[in-house]
Formats: structure tokens, sequence, C-alpha cells
């Protein structure tokens, strides 16, 4: 899912989430009314309405969003607006499981390789009626090379939906079709059993074929912006606030409780706390921001405070094209000779668990890691190696980058100074916001970056494919492996459950021994919230889902 942008926020409830046996052309999610119970925010089904006050939740989003464009959405910020104001064939339950949505129904052929959706009657927020034409056209947009969507590789399931985005087949042969306004058919180029999670995940949804193409801007302001979702862009004063209206328009408008949702943007930690306890915000911290560091003992103490694992790994990311770190030694001695755990117990504090490992332990391949925690002797060894093959008696200039944060801040300044007392490296930290630390890494602008990935589906896959090719939109390492590679095309043509997990356990070992990225643990969310607020939805992957949600009074 999505890039993190806090350090001790974002996605364990028991996944599990992944589809079976969807053959045989019957519906394979049906419809719900309500998710099933399994958030850990309140009830998923509300109780009756006791007051006819106006319901509002009030959130500070902690940085300002992006995007609200679903097709260039790619982090976690960006992806609470834009869930909250669209809706996916398939939305994601309380017991984490997708369900019908903008779709009524759906049908999957023998092979398990080809979907058709029936579109429910709905309305874009504008009036606009929803068409098959229009998740059509989204999809197709995204595979766009001239969009330049960073997660167009999550539409590469899609027949031809690769060779389109690289430019060696046209759109026309990507294999979506809208055979008529309420029928959507899609062809993938192998059985995917978590397909329906996918359409769930906001860059399967739709956009207002009429209102994107009409105008480039379209998402970057309230007043132009069109969404099917629960919720509506009401205002949007950039960096200081984002209000969200419930949607009139929205087929199931019944079900939504909230008014409205008020989001401020307040970047420091014990700012948004302190509005928390003055009554001014409803909910502080995880998944929307984070908690102070400082405060968390006495929040842990006082019982107010919500932990949840989620699926998601907390890693910084290697400029390999950039020395010294075009030496796989020595990024290795950078990783090794962190003290994980000594972070988690005097850092971040909310029994986070130190990742050995890319891939998380709700989905792991290998529940022992891939090296030792607070290697020492091992990395000063490879440092060592490492500095004579590039011939170096000393380590040129190094800089550890991070998006503004007060816990990524104090998470830097542990690990620097663990750094100079195990390897003698001087390290510099370097903080810029989010918008333009994210456009950083992508330009390769880095030494070593600060970056999170939660799972946007329960599969390792994910956490895995960023990595595949150099020129990938997430992978800002440019470390590409054809081993590893090789291994992941293996794995998607792998038909058996059990032999699929160890080909891709190899591909991890591959990429652990590369080391492109250094694991530093796996995330838990953590928040306070006013005993009111029901029904948030938070999964074990950390999305947000604001749809059932209300306030109690």
């Amino acid at each position: 899912m999505k890039k993190s942008v806090f350090a001790l926020v974002s996605s364990v409830v028991v996944l599990g989430t992944a589809l079976a046996g969807c053959g045989g052309g019957g519906d394979a999610a049906k419809p719900a009314e309500q998710p099933a119970a399994g958030n850990n925010s309140g009830t998923a089904a509300p109780a009756p309405e006791k007051s006819s006050e106006p319901k509002v939740l009030r959130i500070n989003l902690h940085s300002e969003p992006p995007t609200a464009d679903p097709g260039l959405a790619e982090d976690s910020t960006s992806g609470t607006v834009v869930r909250a104001a669209f809706d996916g064939l398939t939305r994601t339950g309380g017991d984490g499981k997708p369900m019908n949505s903008a779709a009524e129904s759906v049908e999957v052929s023998q092979d398990l390789k080809t979907y058709t959706f029936k579109i429910r009657d709905a309305k874009w927020s504008n009036g606009d009626p929803v068409t098959a034409k229009d998740f059509e056209y989204a999809w197709k947009r995204v595979l766009d090379p001239k969009t330049a969507a960073n997660y167009a590789y999550q539409l590469y399931y899609i027949k031809n939906g690769e060779k389109a985005n690289k430019g060696e087949v046209g759109l026309d042969q990507v294999g979506v079709k809208a055979l008529d306004d309420k029928t959507l058919q899609v062809e993938l180029e192998n059985p995917t059993p978590y397909f329906l999670e996918l359409t769930s995940f906001y860059t399967y949804f739709p956009v207002d074929q009429k209102v994107v193409s009409a105008d480039p801007k379209w998402a970057t302001e309230a007043k132009t912006h069109v969404g099917n979702g629960p919720f509506k862009l009401e205002s949007w004063e950039h960096k200081s606030k984002l209000v969200l209206v419930k949607n009139d328009n929205y087929w199931d408008k019944d079900a939504v409780k909230l008014d409205k949702i008020e989001f401020s943007m307040v970047e420091d930690e014990n700012t948004e706390l302190s509005m928390f306890d003055n009554g001014e915000l409803d909910w502080a911290g995880a998944p929307f921001s984070s908690l102070p560091t400082d405060a968390i003992p006495a929040l842990k103490e006082s019982g107010k405070m919500t932990i949840q694992p989620i699926a998601g790994t907390y890693w910084y990311k290697f400029n390999t094209e950039k020395p010294p770190f075009n030496n796989v030694k020595i990024r290795k001695a950078f990783a090794y000779a962190i003290d994980r755990q000594s972070i988690i117990d005097n850092v971040t504090q909310t029994n986070q668990k130190p990742a050995m490992g890319a891939v998380p332990d709700s989905m792991s391949l290998n529940p022992n890691g891939y090296f030792k925690d607070h290697d020492v002797e091992t990395a000063k060894t490879l440092l060592a190696e490492g500095m004579k093959e590039l011939g170096l008696t000393k380590l040129p200039p190094v800089t550890l980058s991070y998006n503004t944060s007060e816990g990524h801040k104090k998470i830097a300044e542990a690990i620097q100074d663990q750094w100079k007392k195990t390897l003698g490296v001087d390290v510099k930290l370097e903080n810029t916001e989010w918008k333009v630390y994210i456009e950083n890494l992508h330009q390769g602008k880095f030494q070593i970056g600060r970056m999170g990935w939660l799972g946007d589906f329960n599969d390792p896959i994910n956490f895995l494919e960023l990595f595949k090719e150099k020129n990938g939109g997430n992978n800002d390492t440019r470390w590409e492996n054809p081993k590893f590679k090789e291994l992941l095309n293996k794995s998607a043509l792998e038909g058996d459950a059990e032999k699929r997990k160890a080909i891709l356990k190899e591909a991890e070992a591959v990429m652990m021994e590369d080391m492109p990225v250094m694991p530093i643990y796996f995330y838990t969310n953590s928040w306070v919230k006013k005993d009111e607020v029901k029904g948030v939805q938070v999964d074990g992957l950390g999305q947000v889902d604001f749809k059932w949600a209300t306030i109690e009074k």
C-alpha cells in the first residue's frame, strides 16, 4: 500500500484476506450493509442515533496530501482522503475481506482469468452516472506511460497491462473493456487469487472521464474534485485544512452516518496531542499521524492508547547508484550495525518487532530473518572489505534523509549515534516536508532515505515487487537483480500455494543478500480517540475507512 509518511504509524489483526475458490461463475464477493465486526476503533454497526446534531469527526492529517487523484496517489496521506471520496468495484469490510461496492455482482471464469463485473446504479458527486467506461478509462489512464503513475505496476495483473505501460503495445490491447455502461470485463495475465482485494485499492478506483479529460488539475482543488465515494471534498485550504462532507449522491448513503470530517494539517505531534487533550480533535496518532514518543509511556500507563500490529515495514532505502552505497558490503555493514531492539525499547515504544527481512510478520516468508540484529563484528568486517573494494581509506560524507516528523527525527538520531559508535562513521541528518521529500527520493537526490511500506493487499509479492524493476515507480533504490526478477516472474505462474511461497522466500533472500533497503522494524499503529467515536475501520493493512464511522453523544 503505499508509502508511509509517519514513524510510529501505519498496517495485526489476522489477515488471511486472499480469496480462494473464485471459479464457477458465481458471485465471488457478496454485498453487505455493514462490515463484519473486527475493527479496533469501535463496533462496525453504529448504535441507534442519539442526537440530531451534525456528526463531525475532527482529525489531524499531519501533512498536506500530495494528491486527491486515485490514479496518482501513492502514500498513506493521499490514500486516506481518496478512500473516503471514492468507491472501488469492491470495498474492504471490517473482517479485512472485499465486499461488492460499486459493482453489485462479479462472475469469475473457470480458469480464474476473466472477471465480469456488473456496475450498480450510482452517481458521481456532480450527478454524472458512474459507468463501466469510467473504470476502463481510469485503469488505462494509470497504465498510459504519459500519466507517469508510480503505481501503474499494480495494474500489471491485467492482460497486457505491463506491456502497455512500457509502450510495447497500445492501450487498446489492455484486458479491460466496458461491454456496455453496466458491464466491465477484465482479463488477467494469470490467475490472481487476491484480485478482488486489488479492486478495493485506490489505484483501481474509477474517475469521471468527462471531468478528468476536461481539466488536468481537477484533483487539486475541492471545487473541481469529483468522486463516487461516501464523502466529497467541501474545502481544501492547502497545508492548513481539508474538509469532507457526506456525499448525498453516494449509492449507499444511508450507511454513512458522519456529516463531516475535518482534517487539520499540523506537523508537530506534541501540538496534535495538546489539541486532542483540549477537545479540538477527536483522534490523535495513527493511521493519520503519530503520537509524540515522549508521551507514549504515560499514554500506555493510562490505558487510553490503542496499539495495533499492522502489515508494514519501516526501512531505510539506499541509493545504490551513489558511492559508497553502490557497494553491497557497505550497505550490509550499515544495516547489520543497527540495534533495532534498542530503538523499539527506547524510541518507538509501541511493541514493534525488529525487522530482519522485508516482508512483515503477518505474511512472513522467513520468521527467523536473514541476518542478526546488531551484528557489530560482521558489520565492521564488511565495512572494511567494502571500502577496500572501492579503494577508500575514508568514507565520503554520508547523509540520512527523512521527512519532517519528531518520530523520524528521533529514530534517525538514534541510528546516527549507533553508526558513530559501532562503525566510526559520521552521518549528517537532513529533513524536508513530505511532498518535497518524496519527490527527492523519486529523483535520486539522496544517499540513505527513510521510508515505510504498508501492504496494499495480503500477499508477500506486494513488498517484493517494488524492487523488480530498476526504474519502477516506487523503487527509489535504483537496484535491480536478474535472479530476483526471474523468481518473481516464476511465482506469478505457480499455482501451488506452498511452492509459490518457497519461490518468494528465495526472492526475498536474494534481496536481503544485496540489501537495497535496510529493514528496521515491523509497524504497529498507535492512537488515542474520544470514546464517542465509533466505527472507524482500521484494517490489518493499516488502511482506514470512514464509511461506517459515527459520533455517539
